[in-house]
């Protein structure tokens, strides 16, 4: 009997551990779904809608060089996938589908949808560990729950390191040819506008790209990634995420790549190599949160006593947060950055975060779907485990009285105001000192066009912290 490999975020050939499984069990076929109607739901951006289609392009391509087909099939909401694959299954003779295990709550009920629907029919459906290096579920600590706190999360990954290093899965061989055709992959999917060429430039698809960002962050930045990695006037990041997301690259390819450099080493060695592992591991953390925590999918804060926080409601002030019109230079600049590349350095995300729940004391959650709808690389996961740690409303958080100052993290990161001037041209007249806090110069400086502070910095942390204190008692214990 035939094989069906139903891709989701994970296109590639190379390192794809359902598509060796299928392969390796007989003839196979691909399948895609178009779900526009779960991705709007989602907040998946533009951009990133755009990135998969360019990469499923590519994908198609290399799959034809394995003679697997990859068909296009539209569920428009997750919930319409199982008749779809199970109709698809019973026109092609299936015997099995094979997929990459995915997290959080939406895919887990889908897949289990899928899965009923599939044995009804004596239709098995194969998920297999991909996306991740560890199983959820077995990285616990002694008394069997889930980690809620990194650093002890980090040490067990560390162990099961030492013992085992996830190996990396061979490209399978040409298959046969099958007298089935690929479809075509649309170039746009309704309701999701086309993001502009320069924005597409900025993100080439396929493997071969990834492979060569790969290759090239190793050969050289990941030395100083340590350090670098902080200043987002310089190129110190592998830019690999939005591959990552989009399965387009593994982990396990990453954590090879930094190990080949590290000369085998992970917890020792260079900083810079060491620093990048740890971040995969952050990654690799924040899934196994989606599993074992699932309220975090469904718009709940970790810590459930802080959803009692009072939030405020100021439509206007966030409106101009989206904008990039706080009066913040490093602020402003990063939003913009953001809304031109799909893309903002991972610094910022926690700067822009921190000044929008707690200058502004406005929900995380708006923040949260507002990054969503424009970042490229929009992950749930990751996405949600970083709001959540600069809101003080997640697992491992930042405490609620330690709030960044955003001038400050400008001068400190930004200090020559490079980022700044790029994103901000109106104010590359100013010198290195002034460009920070424009408004220091009393509104003298000559840039009419640039807005005055939204908030005072001091009074509007003061006000975070009183929210935060008002809470029960409990909540303010755990986060000292």
């Amino acid at each position: 009997m035939q094989q069906l490999m139903w891709f989701r975020t994970d296109l590639r050939v190379h390192d794809n551990t359902a598509l060796a499984a299928a392969m390796a069990e007989g003839p196979t076929v691909a399948l895609y779904l178009l779900s526009p109607g779960q991705w709007q739901e989602h907040d998946d951006a533009p951009c990133k809608v755009d990135f998969w289609l360019r990469n499923l392009s590519e994908l198609s391509r290399e799959l034809g060089m394995l003679n697997v087909p990859l068909l296009i099939r539209s569920a428009d909401r997750w919930d319409q996938a199982a008749p779809v694959i199970a109709d698809l299954c019973q026109q092609l003779d299936i015997g099995q589908v094979h997929c990459n295990q995915e997290y959080g709550v939406n895919e887990s009920r889908r897949d289990e949808q899928v899965a009923h629907t599939l044995e009804t029919q004596g239709i098995s459906l194969r998920s297999q560990l991909d996306q991740l290096f560890f199983q959820p579920g077995s990285v616990l600590t002694k008394t069997g729950t889930y980690f809620q706190v990194y650093s002890q999360f980090r040490k067990v990954c560390y162990q099961r390191l030492h013992d085992n290093i996830p190996q990396r899965i061979p490209k399978p061989a040409a298959q046969t040819p099958l007298a089935i055709k690929a479809d075509s992959v649309p170039k746009q999917v309704e309701p999701f506008a086309t993001p502009s060429e320069a924005l597409q430039q900025l993100w080439p698809a396929g493997e071969d790209e990834a492979m060569r960002r790969l290759a090239e962050f190793a050969d050289e930045p990941i030395t100083d990634y340590q350090t670098h990695r902080d200043i987002p006037s310089k190129p110190g990041t592998s830019q690999l995420s939005a591959y990552l997301a989009a399965g387009v690259i593994s982990p396990r390819q990453c954590l090879h790549a930094a190990l080949a450099f590290n000369r085998g080493e992970f917890d020792s060695g260079n900083a810079g190599a060491m620093t990048w592992i740890n971040e995969l591991l952050w990654r690799e953390f924040y899934k196994h949160i989606l599993v074992g925590y699932p309220r975090v999918s469904k718009h709940r804060a970790f810590r459930v006593e802080t959803d009692a926080l009072k939030w405020r409601q100021a439509p206007e002030e966030l409106a101009a947060w989206q904008q990039g019109c706080t009066g913040i230079p490093i602020i402003d600049a990063a939003i913009k950055q953001l809304l031109s590349t799909g893309w903002m350095h991972n610094r910022l995300r926690m700067v822009v975060a921190m000044f929008l729940t707690k200058n502004l004391l406005i929900d995380w959650r708006e923040g949260e779907a507002f990054f969503m709808r424009h970042l490229i690389d929009g992950d749930l996961a990751a996405n949600n485990g970083g709001w959540q740690w600069s809101a003080s409303t997640g697992t491992d958080a930042a405490p609620y009285f330690r709030i960044f100052n955003p001038v400050s993290q400008s001068q400190r990161f930004d200090p020559n105001g490079r980022f700044i001037r790029q994103w901000l041209p109106e104010l590359d007249a100013l010198d290195n000192k002034a460009i920070h806090d424009p408004s220091a110069l009393g509104g003298l400086f000559g840039v009419a066009d640039y807005p005055s502070p939204m908030v005072d910095l001091k009074s509007s942390r003061e006000r975070a912290i009183n929210a935060f204190r008002d809470l029960p008692k409990n909540v303010e214990e755990a986060f000292v």
